[in-house]
């Protein structure tokens, strides 16, 4: 653990420790991978002012994101088939993001359900909703995440058609994995990943088997799923869901000041600056170009969250000196999920800490509040 410093260190263990089909899942983008290659690299172009003689003591990473304190303003994001980097993937992740004292999401095609995540932790977590074709099965979603006391609703706005991921079709993706010669060798070679994945009876998409329509058994997902996202999901969908949820709204998948400015009339607590890590529209524009301009736009009519190629502390940093309020992490606490299980989770959420903290000193601040343009050499 000593040697694991940076994000990129948890990568690459995790690549040595999940197979294949599962680490190129996480990290993966859509055809030809511009866009989810410009998420990382654009936050380089981004540069601080060094400041020099300022009070550094006491310094604090401590905010709010939609008015619940955080420890820092860095939330895990939701992302599918996390039970599949590690076993019980979504239950250790949320353990650990309690503990540390950020938010964590569930997504809807989580490998754990809402009531697993629910049995292991004490304090509410967001759940993030996809809309889909059966309204009765959405329905019932967000009534089990208000059972389940969730703080949140993430409804994700950009996923209505599924971007291919070549790495996805090339591996023959499935959850639970399918037994190709090529599957069965490259699971052999990772005899840690597996015990877990067979001491565990989370294998399979555990928020729809069992709660969907003619879904009772893996055998009859893969056909449910291929027919359930609704492209017909539109801006007037927002009002049925936000009456039917009755909570926090946050709006995911916001690329575009246009739709940022209707997003902010629908009365959500939030918008999400993101483009599905890379996964969807491939040549759309990074998270970080795009939040600026929406924010700017947006004012304080809204509060703007951004997700999208966060790789270290400083790039949170980045982001809320660009107008966010708040962050997310996918891949990282993937990669630290995948290599070390919770322990790999904390341990991300400990180096962007860390990374975000003597960042904070060295541009001449003490509260991570304080960060805003003026820290950006333009």
């Amino acid at each position: 653990m000593s040697q694991i410093l940076t994000i990129a260190d948890l990568k690459d263990l995790a690549r040595r420790r999940v197979p294949k089909m599962f680490f190129d899942y996480a990290d993966s983008g859509a055809w030809t991978e511009s866009t989810y290659r410009a998420n990382e690299e654009d936050f380089g172009k981004i540069k601080f002012r060094q400041r020099v003689l300022v009070d550094m003591s006491n310094r604090s990473l401590e905010s709010t994101m939609i008015g619940e304190k955080v420890a820092m303003p860095v939330a895990l994001a939701p992302t599918g088939l996390t039970g599949m980097q590690h076993a019980d993937g979504e239950m250790l992740a949320a353990q650990a993001a309690e503990e540390f004292g950020v938010p964590f999401t569930l997504s809807t095609m989580s490998i754990c359900s809402i009531e697993d995540v629910a049995s292991v932790t004490t304090k509410p977590f967001w759940f993030q909703l996809y809309v889909l074709r059966d309204k009765d099965f959405v329905l019932n979603l967000i009534d089990r995440a208000k059972a389940a006391k969730c703080s949140a609703l993430v409804l994700t706005l950009d996923l209505q058609i599924l971007g291919q991921r070549h790495k996805d079709v090339r591996n023959g993706l499935s959850a639970p994995p399918k037994m190709t010669l090529a599957n069965i060798a490259n699971i052999a070679m990772r005899p840690r990943w597996l015990m877990g994945i067979a001491g565990t009876k989370r294998r399979t998409f555990r928020n729809i088997v069992g709660h969907a329509k003619g879904v009772g058994d893996v055998s009859s997902l893969g056909s449910w799923t291929n027919e359930q996202f609704d492209p017909h999901l539109s801006w007037k969908d927002v009002a049925w869901i936000k009456e039917r949820w009755g909570g926090k709204l946050i709006l995911k998948g916001i690329l575009d000041k246009e739709d940022a400015l209707m997003a902010a009339k629908t009365g959500a607590d939030a918008i999400i600056v993101s483009n599905h890590g890379g996964r969807q529209l491939d040549g759309a524009s990074s998270s970080i170009m795009a939040l600026e301009e929406i924010a700017d736009a947006v004012g304080d009519t809204i509060e703007v969250h951004m997700d999208g190629g966060i790789r270290s502390g400083q790039d949170v940093l980045k982001a809320l000196c660009l107008g966010a309020k708040g962050t997310y992490i996918g891949r990282p606490f993937l990669y630290g999920l995948g290599a070390l299980g919770k322990e790999g989770v904390t341990k991300a959420l400990e180096i962007i800490r860390k990374e975000m903290d003597i960042t904070l000193a060295l541009c001449g601040k003490r509260l991570v509040t304080d960060m805003g343009k003026d820290q950006l050499r333009r």
